[in-house]
């Protein structure tokens, strides 16, 4: 959906460029500016920088008139882009709209690896260490917070100074193969409880096949907590 200031591949009805176009490149882009700021000052209170340019539209751009405020939003991620698009429209008689690209960036504490973390091993705070970063020049999820992490498994090593991305992370496990659990079958307030045996590893939230003890039959359970699954009544 990203559009370059330059070759403008606009989408919306309505184009005007005669004598009776009103808005400009200009409004629009103070639309734009105006949007980005409040972006910025809303972050600002959350303890993040953003620093932001809008860009330059071709100066000759020419639109219908709006009778509405031009409405800005974000078609793209900005926590996953340093440049996410905007789409700015109108509402009006004569609606239209346009997707232009602003560079973005948002600073902030990530956590990062204070050593080299295996596969499988279980994260602690001791082992990230927060440090201030562009958290929005990667796809991934970089992730700030230690309740986050602490007691998380690592799919897959981690060097030294690398930002703890949520991709990089799995869950423990709640039930391993071979384990014994109970059963919870619920149907609003009402519970009946047995004993089964779970034939697959999963962690909270997962699915996992179980195996009911007293009637030898195998089913599908949702892993709700440590040693504890649960089914539809």
């Amino acid at each position: 959906m990203r559009i370059t200031v330059f070759t403008l591949a606009l989408f919306f009805s309505g184009l005007a460029l005669g004598a009776d176009a009103r808005t400009t490149a200009a409004q629009i882009q103070q639309a734009t500016e105006t949007f980005l700021r409040s972006f910025a000052e809303q972050q600002a209170a959350r303890g993040f920088d953003v620093h932001f340019q809008p860009g330059s539209l071709d100066s000759r751009l020419a639109l219908a008139p709006c009778s509405q405020p031009l409405a800005v939003v974000f078609t793209g991620d900005p926590w996953k882009s340093s440049r996410p698009s905007l789409q700015v429209s109108c509402s009006g008689e004569r609606p239209w709209r346009l997707f232009v690209t602003p560079s973005l960036t948002i600073h902030g504490p990530g956590l990062v690896a204070r050593r080299p973390l295996a596969r499988g091993e279980v994260l602690t705070p001791d082992l990230v260490t927060a440090t201030t970063m562009v958290l929005n020049d990667s796809h991934r999820d970089i992730l700030s917070e230690v309740g986050d992490v602490a007691g998380m498994v690592v799919r897959r090593p981690i060097n030294p100074g690398v930002p703890i991305t949520a991709d990089l992370l799995e869950a423990p496990n709640a039930v391993s193969r071979g384990d014994h659990v109970i059963i919870t079958a619920r149907a609003g307030a009402f519970a009946v409880t047995s004993r089964g045996k779970a034939l697959a590893d999963a962690a909270v939230g997962e699915q996992v096949l179980v195996e009911n003890l007293r009637s030898a039959r195998t089913i599908k359970a949702t892993v709700i907590g440590p040693g504890r699954v649960e089914v539809p009544m």
